[in-house]
């Protein structure tokens, strides 16, 4: 059985897990703290620390690279999802690459901003560290400062998207691929807390976001026969 080792609320994660949930195949979550990537770092053999990963019997894969898919990749193959067809390898690359910085930004600044209900006690202040060690110290009051600003800067980056969805039931075309999942992963990681929704200006978003929550790849393939 495959095995998914994540965090929660990871934007990367919840992109992996939706996958295999849509694959219908049978898999296992392991969550690690957010602050400790000691397993990580054992399965990988001391090559990587991010996550997600996935365990796949004895292989264990992982990113070679901030801009590859090696795990999507890895999943799509394995189970014939039709993520990575060959006519949209370039505008895939190139909608990744704006969907995992200009759309992911924002997101995941908004939920880092309730990071005290995502992070155990115990975490806390490693977590804080981390985040103020990357980002500068009082990263999070500022952007707590900023929120109105960046849930419109969250929304003006949303409107190729919403664009794309006035003809089309997914992204790219009538089902869903690789940038459908994407996105799903970051606006998951937005809505996490509870404490925000997609921008109201995007209805489309909004449906699909919600056909992309219950997708199956039966379902798929039935639509595709029909």
């Amino acid at each position: 059985m495959i095995e998914l080792i994540q965090f929660p609320w990871s934007p990367f994660c919840i992109v992996q897990r939706r996958i295999l949930e849509f694959s219908r195949a049978p898999f296992k979550i392991i969550n690690i703290p957010s602050t400790d990537r000691t397993l990580v770092w054992k399965l990988t053999k001391q090559r990587y620390y991010g996550v997600p990963i996935i365990k796949d019997g004895r292989q264990v894969i992982f990113e070679v690279s901030e801009e590859s898919q090696v795990v999507a990749k890895y999943l799509n193959e394995r189970f014939s999802l039709g993520l990575f067809p060959q006519e949209l390898r370039g505008v895939q690359s190139i909608l990744w690459g704006y969907i995992e910085n200009e759309i992911e930004g924002p997101c995941f600044k908004l939920n880092d901003i309730h990071w005290q209900k995502l992070v155990p006690k115990r975490e806390q202040l490693a977590f804080l560290r981390h985040k103020e060690r990357k980002f500068g110290r009082g990263c999070i009051d500022q952007w707590r400062e900023q929120q109105d600003a960046l849930i419109a800067e969250l929304s003006r980056k949303l409107v190729p998207f919403e664009q794309m969805l006035v003809t089309r039931t997914y992204l790219l075309d009538m089902r869903p691929r690789f940038i459908d999942f994407n996105l799903f992963g970051m606006l998951s990681n937005l809505l996490y807390t509870g404490h925000y929704k997609i921008p109201e200006a995007h209805t489309g978003i909004e449906q699909w976001y919600e056909r992309m929550s219950k997708i199956k790849l039966s379902n798929t393939r039935e639509k595709l026969r029909s």
